[in-house]
């Protein structure tokens, strides 16, 4: 399953091979850098505990999540704002005309919903409360990024993309999680300040995702070698403490080298993860990169 905020750098291609790797039997999942939650949505446990550091991201999150209990209701509300604003949606077979179709044939849908976009970001930037705008904002924005300016306010261009049978399914698909799984908790804080309010036991497991510090993608901006410094101390604690944990990162990239990471990850097991990485922001050429799982767990 694909997350409904299909998150740049989610995990959802990847997640049947880091799973292999996870604990059989998970009391309590965790996650410190969630993101669009393709991760959480893939695995079984009693209890979640889930982190991001960006208040935005983890709105969304808990909005979609108290919407499970009326995906009715929530469907009809997104449809509406879709209908008012004359945007495209494939899934209702609403799409641009033919001739812009034929005229623009890779950028049709950006070429048919930008103006109207435009003013539909306009109005929610008047009040940001509006959660359900805010996600037909994403769904129809540019990689589909949360974007948000130093003024607050949200400021991605249009996408080439509209709401479609992807889009749907995934929705569908975090709803039902949603229903099935009730012992669910987002935090938005740092990722230390989240691990250290924690009291873990022998059946939990901490999956890491955090920011890779050798590639540029837009998420990555607020992360340094202070950071990856400190949650490998953290790791380590962890590991001392009999805390499970797994880490997944990039050590090679575009001629770099993490060498944070490769000297961390001599103690532990490593696993190869065939994800043939691509930025967002590049990906003309071919790259060199090299993402490793890493765990402390004996399977």
């Amino acid at each position: 399953m694909r997350s409904p905020l299909f998150y740049v750098g989610d995990k959802h291609k990847l997640i049947s091979q880091l799973k292999s790797y996870f604990p059989n039997n998970i009391k309590t999942y965790i996650e410190p850098f969630c993101g669009g939650g393709s991760s959480f949505l893939n695995i079984s446990a009693k209890k979640y505990l889930l982190n991001d550091l960006d208040s935005h991201l983890i709105n969304l999150h808990r909005f979609l999540c108290s919407q499970s209990k009326d995906t009715k209701t929530f469907f009809t509300t997104l449809f509406e704002i879709i209908e008012s604003y004359n945007l495209s949606c494939s899934f209702l077979q609403k799409i641009p005309p033919k001739v812009l179709r034929e005229t623009y044939k890779k950028t049709y849908f950006a070429k048919f919903n930008k103006e109207n976009y435009h003013k539909l970001r306009s109005d929610f930037n008047k009040n940001k409360d509006d959660m359900n705008k805010l996600y037909v904002l994403l769904i129809y924005g540019f990689n589909r990024t949360l974007r948000f300016n130093s003024k607050g306010e949200f400021n991605l261009p249009v996408g080439n993309v509209d709401f479609n049978s992807n889009v749907f399914n995934a929705l569908n698909n975090y709803f039902n999680f949603m229903q099935k799984h009730t012992n669910i908790e987002f935090y938005n804080c740092d990722f230390a300040v989240f691990l250290n309010t924690l009291e873990l036991g022998q059946n939990d497991f901490i999956y890491l995702d955090p920011p890779y510090l050798i590639s540029s993608s837009e998420y990555n901006k607020l992360w340094s070698e202070k950071e990856e410094r400190k949650l490998y101390k953290i790791l380590k604690e962890l590991d001392v403490n009999g805390v499970k944990w797994g880490l997944s990162n990039l050590l090679t990239h575009k001629g770099k080298e993490n060498k944070i990471l490769s000297e961390f990850m001599k103690n532990y097991r490593i696993y190869e993860i065939k994800s043939n990485y691509i930025s967002f922001n590049d990906n003309s050429i071919k790259r060199d990169s090299r993402e490793v799982y890493i765990s402390n767990v004996k399977n």
